[in-house]
């Protein structure tokens, strides 16, 4: 019994600790959106 919960609070900081790590990544990550088209390239989509 002692041992399942030693393994289950060892899963459970493991899983906290790539949580953590994830979402710092994720908001460290650079958005960059593209540049509005000029006037001259409207037309050249189409």
């Amino acid at each position: 019994m002692f041992l399942t919960f030693i393994i289950s609070i060892i899963i459970v900081f493991v899983v906290l600790i790539l949580s953590v790590l994830t979402i710092s990544k994720a908001y460290k990550y650079k958005h960059t959106i593209d540049e509005l088209p000029t006037e001259e390239n409207k037309g050249s989509d189409m």
